[in-house]
């Protein structure tokens, strides 16, 4: 039955609305869509069980026949709501006869058209609680929380807005969505401001690739309002319900929005009813701003800001609520009506900003619809118009004529971050909170403009969490901006733990899935899915995986525990100690996830730039190969990333070539600590770094290490000349380098010394160090004759030549043996044959075991064989050795004793091993002459050195290649060609060879221009082959008619040999010439860097080839044989490869390298400015700029605003024409005519400001005139800043009278008798206070200073949940106490006491203030008068103590006390905010 209704679930959810079960479609649905089918039935059960709807239960009939006054038909109500009985007698109220059952419209909305617009959507209560929504929208929606709320507000009815204002909306918004990962939360109708968003979200749909994510944009919309929502409903969701736009059909009602992506309905139960959506959202949106950053504990809350366009008295309304709780709104100016009459006041004091002001710009954005506006809303208007300007670090106003705020992104971002400044934190944790948000928000540009100022003072440490966001997230600029501004890479890798996390918080990759595989394998199959699995990654496991991609001959980068099998080993070349390098550690890290932009930065942090662009190399090289079977498009990205850095290796290497050779050949040879132990040299040659290799510095030190010790400009023939005649080499006859470096030097000191004579100064102490040579401090002196000796002879060239000539003569011995002393008994020349032969067996098997760069046996066999010239070695050997096997089986069984006499005469005694070892003996040479040949090859391997032939060879391998291909194609054709023939001509062959002459041999002939003769009967001659093939030396004829002709159709046979000779002579032969002329094409401009990449070898080669030929040689192999084994001595290392530098020289080696790498990235940065590329770009930049200047110019409607600016210039001159004439008067000048009036009014002008300055100065209770009397829902009558006062009329005015605790009649008719003294509060009545008229309470000020400097002066504070700031522990007093009782609830009776008692000894106490308090409790006849009294305390005292000890412990407690600093920037009511200036101006301290 389970499994039933399981299926039956399934099948219905593939439909909109299901009549029967299909169970036969499970077996056409696949594991996606069954997967599909499995979450959505998960989600049907938590909407059932979570989600509700509202329905009218009390049908009351309305004056319109058959509606309820829900607003829906009599039809639409369940048949108890009809007949209430529960109901009689009482009239029909909204929320009263309401209930909530399951809702049944949800799943996903289709609206079909372009792009196939699909959207999810739920119908949910009014009353559904804002977590339950949260939750649906992430777990099951899959919804990646925010990094930003922008809720967008404004008319909901459509409205015109100017195109370019448009414009820029759209656009912003769509910028700041998409960059940020916001969520846009509208009205979600197809109507007014939400229209707006969801065509800016339809723009960026239809010009955007799907990479780039979709744009949420969440619609909280009336569901009593949707136009055809009854499409929507269905029990059991709908998957997809078809919804289509009818605009002109739908009257009152609105359609939504195809362009939103999420839809929540709201439903109150009424039908037709707009608003209803209003609260859910604020809760929503509240919710939302609530929830940390990031899904993470974090202490910045996801931030959350209102968009302003246009709109009415819902919006104003909107905004009011929003900055009341501390949402930042942003108002389009020129959006329309309620948008634009808050821009034209936005930035004016509280006091011009009156009620005819706003009545006057009421009149003119909206038009003939103020005259349907009560006075009473005008003045509620007015008053909550004033309440928002008084907030101005939540205003933001979008100007389009302020070039601050040319985009909408900006304004919207810059708007929460100007709200943040002004909250507590506004110190150096609020600066760290915004650059946390801008990281989150990805824009650089607002870091930049708003966060690192001159106003912040930044530390590296500071940082180091933003920093570590910023990689996690992979948002370069971010990265690369944060080292521009302090961060110190040392000091942010410092810990071993954060490098870690890096690695632990890594995006998949091919890196990745190996460390989850090596972890596996040391954890016995444990994994890294679970997140507290994924922190085993550790150091050492990133070493060993980092080893395997650079290769086996490099040591681990990090440390290794003690159990490690590498460890375990004896092994001396394996050193242990690790450095640790931060910008190495971080360059490793980028380039492991390969990303491009990090690794790059990263690289630019690199001291070992060369060394390290070249690991990449190699590393990313090998990832591409193990992942080129499972993502190529991955693998090809990590080889052109491969390729750059080996660009960028070659840019810095030739930076530091073209200013000190020397030196950079130290840096290809120098041990690299921080890459494995390694060389650059190394490190190129592994990754296959060809351009690298090839390059001029490069190859200049290969030759160097090719001549040795001699000067690299000696010519081929005095080395020659030398070896033929030793004693040259003392007569100076050729040149080495150490006579060379001689002569630079004294050069050099000549100069030095001249410079020093003409300047009088020994130069610059700081650029000797940086630019001199370590090697120059070391006196030079000439080679002793014995060091000549040994110097010519250990050279590789010498080596080289000498082993030519050893070659040659070898080859020239065996010809001579093969074709003339090949005797049954070896001569002496063929045993010196041999004996030369084991000389180069015994040398190969050197080369074999020789490992001076410590790659291992394997890997070592593994690299001889992948050699072409050594296959072709070993196989000339292992040929040499069957030859010499079969040629010796002769000589072997004749007794040795045996002479030619003894053959003669007793042949029968010899017959038979004769002729069985004669055959072998024969074989024995003729393997031998094959064997020739290959030695001959491997001549090629010899002169691969030279720059002439090298090349060429390389192309004839090339070719080598191609020809292997291209027989494997004419083998089709003549193997096809050649059976036919055979088959055609020849019945039944028997013969094997003349089959294979017959089949392939002939064909093959043919190519070459044989053509046969037996496919044609005019030249048949039956003489010439056998009738039955019964004579082997004859083939066998074709069958034979009665005539003894060939009854093989001729015709056929001509036709086939045309056919062939056009395909294989004319086709394939010049496929292979046009084949050969590719590849020569194509090999011929990479064939000097080939030729140079493989030159190494050979060098490497000959440098560590024992000085004698062979066969000498053998004496040093004996020689190194009796040091290995006997005197038990290590084998040498190269030097001319590895170089180990000491702590200074590598100091000063790395800061003269670092030096280049930066000459070489400013060069290369200049060099991409002026491109072509670049500078099309900055036109085409420039030229929109012109273009949106022009259309702002355009739009703004310039002509007006010009003449008020030249109105305001013509009064500057007025007046400064009239402080001319009065100085003129004052010092006597005097004309006949009267002087012209300067100014129409200028006395009335001048009364008019003093008016306005003694208004601005006088300032108005505030929290006293709040819309809503706290505690409380009764609501205060709005009264504007300029109606406050008493004295000034204010007609309208009508009060309602409220006291917490009922009055008598007697104190009612007394209300007039008091007077709030701050003037109208909105509210009569005694309110929440105790008594009519004044209440007084006390303040008191608990002070002291927070260090001995006296730099910061603290005040005890309580948290006032309510209102959201601090307050001081004041309150009424009791008779007889001097202290309110409310201090001695908060601190103890003990500490009240303690306090109280220094009051009565005279210790320092001020009255700071007395007056009247602007409270919420008051009201026009109750109002509360302060007294704020400083109580300045010990910082030192016992009573302090108690107090800190009282401050811990109430943490946890409902009324939370803390220090707080007297600063302007602690939230505090206005009238205590005023009495702590008042205590810091006592204390003589910064407010």
């Amino acid at each position: 039955m389970e499994i039933n209704r399981t299926y039956e679930m399934l099948s219905r959810s593939e439909k909109v609305h299901p009549d029967e079960p299909d169970i036969f479609q499970l077996g056409q649905i696949g594991l996606s869509n069954l997967l599909s089918n499995l979450r959505r039935c998960s989600l049907k059960s938590w909407i059932k069980e979570n989600i509700k709807k509202k329905e009218c239960c009390f049908y009351v009939q309305t004056e319109r026949e058959g509606f309820c006054k829900c607003g829906y038909p009599k039809d639409y109500h369940v048949e108890e709501a009809i007949m209430p009985e529960r109901f009689l007698g009482q009239s029909w109220e909204g929320e009263k006869h309401m209930r909530e059952v399951p809702t049944d419209a949800f799943g996903d909305i289709d609206f079909g058209g372009l792009g196939q617009n699909m959207g999810k959507y739920v119908r949910v209560s009014s009353d559904t609680p804002s977590d339950v929504l949260y939750h649906l929208i992430t777990e099951y929606w899959k919804l990646r929380p925010p990094n930003l709320l922008i809720s967008v507000t404004g008319g909901a009815k459509n409205f015109y807005m100017r195109t370019h204002l448009k414009q820029k909306f759209r656009r912003g918004l769509i910028k700041v969505a998409q960059s940020t990962g916001a969520w846009i939360i509208t009205g979600g109708t197809h109507t007014g401001v939400m229209k707006h968003v969801g065509m800016a979200v339809r723009d960026y749909t239809l010009s955007s690739s799907s990479a780039r994510g979709e744009i949420v944009a969440i619609g909280v919309a009336p569901w009593g309002t949707v136009h055809k929502r009854q499409s929507l409903v269905h029990p059991e969701g709908c998957f997809p319900a078809n919804y289509t736009l009818d605009e002109q059909s739908q009257g009152r009602l609105s359609c939504l929005d195809s362009n939103h992506s999420h839809f929540l309905l709201v439903d109150d139960g009424t039908h037709g009813q707009y608003g209803v959506e209003i609260g859910l959202r604020s809760c929503l949106e509240k919710l939302i701003g609530e929830k940390p950053l990031g899904n993470r504990e974090s202490h910045v809350k996801i931030p959350v800001v209102c968009v302003v366009l246009d709109g009415g008295q819902g919006t104003l309304n909107t905004i009011y609520s929003a900055m009341l709780n501390g949402t930042p709104c942003v108002v389009l100016e020129g959006s329309g009506r309620m948008a634009d009459v808050i821009a034209n006041v936005a930035g004016k004091p509280v006091s011009q900003v009156t009620l005819a002001l706003i009545q006057r710009h009421m009149k003119r954005f909206f038009g003939q619809e103020y005259e349907s506006f009560s006075e009473i809303k005008v003045i509620e208007w007015a008053k909550k118009i004033q309440d928002i300007i008084r907030m101005p670090h939540l205003l933001t106003v979008f100007r389009m004529d302020e070039d601050k705020n040319s985009d909408v992104d900006v304004a919207i971002l810059q708007a929460f971050l100007k709200a943040s400044r002004s909250e507590e934190n506004a110190g150096q944790r609020g600066w760290e909170r915004q650059l946390e948000l801008a990281v989150a928000w990805n824009r650089v540009d607002i870091a930049e403009s708003e966060i690192f100022t001159e106003e912040s003072q930044w530390q590296s440490g500071d940082l180091h969490k933003a920093m570590f966001s910023a990689l996690v997230g992979h948002k370069s600029e971010f990265v690369r901006l944060l080292l521009e501004n302090g961060v110190s890479i040392p000091q942010f890798l410092s810990e071993e733990e954060t490098l870690c996390e890096l690695y632990t918080t890594m995006p998949s990759c091919l890196f990745l899935r190996k460390l989850v595989k090596r972890l596996q394998g040391d954890k016995r199959r444990r994994s890294l899915a679970s997140p507290c699995q994924r922190r085993q990654v550790s150091l050492a496991t990133v070493a060993e995986v980092v080893r395997q991609l650079l290769g086996s001959f490099t040591q681990p980068i990090y440390s290794l525990p003690p159990s490690h099998e590498l460890i375990k080993m004896a092994d001396e070349n394996l050193d242990n100690t690790v450095i640790r390098d931060p910008g190495r550690d971080f360059f490793l890290w980028a380039v492991l996830q390969n990303n491009r932009e990090l690794a790059q930065i990263a690289w630019e942090q690199c001291r070992d730039s060369t060394a390290a662009a070249l690991a990449a190399s190699k590393i990313l090289k090998k990832l591409a190969q193990e992942s080129e079977n499972d993502d190529e498009e991955d693998a090809n990205d990590m080889r052109e990333l491969a390729n750059h850095y080996e660009k960028q290796a070659i840019g810095v290497f030739s930076e530091c070539h073209s200013w000190d050779d020397q030196r950079a050949q130290r840096l290809l040879i120098r041990i690299s600590p921080s890459w494995g132990k390694t060389t650059c040299l190394r490190l190129a040659l592994e990754a296959n770094d060809k351009s690298f290799v090839a390059h001029s510095g490069v190859q200049a030190l290969l030759t160097q290490i090719w001549y040795g010790e001699l000067a690299v400009d000696t010519p081929p023939w005095k080395i020659l000349l030398c070896m033929l005649f030793s004693p040259l080499i003392y007569t100076g006859f050729i040149t080495y380098r150490r006579d060379e470096d001689i002569e630079r030097e004294a050069l050099r000191k000549e100069e030095m010394v001249a410079m020093e004579s003409v300047t009088g100064s020994s130069g610059d102490a700081r650029m000797k160090t940086i630019f001199s040579d370590p090697q120059d401090s070391d006196e030079l002196k000439p080679l002793s004759c014995r060091a000549r000796l040994g110097s010519f002879y250990a050279a590789p060239q010498v080596k080289f030549f000498w082993n030519i000539a050893s070659y040659f003569g070898f080859l020239f011995l065996f010809s001579i043996v093969l074709m003339i002393d090949f005797q049954s008994m070896p001569s002496w020349r063929e045993y010196l044959l041999y004996i030369w032969l084991t000389s180069l067996v015994f040398e190969e098997v050197r080369q074999l075991f020789d490992d001076p760069d410590g790659f291992g046996f394997r890997r070592k066999a593994r690299m001889y064989i992948n050699d072409l010239w050594n296959i072709l070695d070993v196989a000339s050997i292992l040929l040499f050795i069957i030859g010499l096997a079969c040629r010796f089986d002769y000589s072997v069984i004749i007794p040795l004793k045996v002479t030619r006499y003894h053959l003669c005469h007793y042949p029968e005694f010899f017959a038979l091993p004769c002729r069985w070892t004669s055959s072998t003996f024969y074989a024995g040479k003729v393997i031998l002459c094959i064997d020739f040949i290959i030695f001959c090859l491997r001549l090629m391997a010899i002169f691969t050195i030279s720059r002439t032939l090298g090349p060429k060879i390389i192309i004839v391998k090339r070719m080598m290649m191609d020809l292997f291909f291209f027989m494997f194609l004419l083998s089709i054709w003549v193997v096809a060609y050649g059976v036919a023939k055979q088959g055609i001509l020849i019945h039944n062959e028997e013969r094997l060879d003349w089959i294979i002459r017959g089949a392939v041999y002939e064909p093959y002939l043919i190519i070459f221009g044989n053509v046969p003769t037996n496919i044609d009967n005019a030249e048949f001659d039956i003489s010439t082959c056998t009738v039955n093939g019964t004579d082997p030396m004859r083939p066998k004829c074709p069958m034979l008619n009665a005539n003894q002709m060939p009854a093989f159709p001729e015709w056929l046979t001509i036709i086939m040999l045309c056919v062939y000779l056009l395909f294989a002579n004319i086709l394939l032969l010049n496929l292979l010439i046009a084949i050969f002329n590719y590849t020569f094409q194509e090999v011929q401009d990479n064939t000097d860097t080939i030729w140079k990449f493989q030159r190494y070898e050979l060098i490497k080669e000959y440098h560590s080839r024992p000085a004698a030929p062979p066969p000498f040689i053998l004496l040093s192999h004996i020689y190194l044989l009796l040091r290995r084994f006997i005197m038990r001595q290590r084998p040498q290392k190269h030097k001319q490869f590895r170089q180990r530098l000491s702590k200074t020289e590598e100091e000063e080696l790395m800061s003269w390298e670092t030096f280049m790498r930066e000459n070489y990235v400013s060069t290369q940065r200049q060099e991409k400015s002026e491109s072509m590329e670049r500078r099309i770009q900055d036109t085409a930049d420039r030229v929109g700029s012109m273009s949106e200047v022009l259309e702002r110019e355009h739009d703004r409607g310039t002509t007006a605003k010009r003449l008020v600016q030249l109105e305001e210039q013509v009064s500057q001159s007025a007046k400064a024409l009239q402080w001319i004439m009065d100085t003129l008067k004052a010092q006597g000048y005097q004309s006949k005519e009267e002087p012209p009036s300067m100014s129409r009014s200028t006395e009335s002008e001048g009364h008019e400001h003093e008016i306005d300055g003694e208004t601005e100065k006088r300032q108005y209770h505030f929290h006293a005139r709040s819309f809503l009397y706290t505690g409380t829902n009764k609501k205060r009558f709005p009264v504007p800043e300029e109606k406050v006062p008493w004295e000034v009329d204010f007609t309208p005015y009508i009060a309602e009278v409220y006291s917490a605790e009922p009055i008598n009649e007697a104190e009612q008719l007394t209300l007039d008798n008091y007077k709030n003294p701050g003037g109208r509060t909105g509210i009569r009545g005694r309110g929440a206070l105790q008594s009519l008229g004044p209440n007084p309470i006390l303040d008191p000020v608990l002070t002291h200073w927070q260090d001995k400097d006296h730099s910061v002066l603290q005040f005890l504070a309580v948290w006032n949940e309510v209102e959201g700031c601090w307050s001081m522990p004041g309150g009424a007093l009791k008779p007889g106490e001097p202290l309110p009782s409310r201090l001695k609830n908060l601190l103890g009776d003990k500490l009240y006491q303690r306090i109280k008692a220094k009051l009565g000894d005279g210790s320092r106490h001020n009255t700071v203030y007395e007056g009247y308090a602007d409270d919420p409790r008051n009201t026009d006849n109750a109002w509360i008068e302060t007294t704020v009294l400083n109580i300045h305390l010990d910082s030192t005292g016992s009573l302090m103590n108690e107090l800190n000890r009282m401050v811990a412990t109430s943490q946890m407690l409902s009324e939370r006390i803390q220090w707080r600093e007297v600063s302007s920037k602690t939230p505090v009511y206005t009238y205590q905010r005023e009495a702590l200036r008042l205590v810091a101006k006592l204390h003589q301290t910064q407010f």
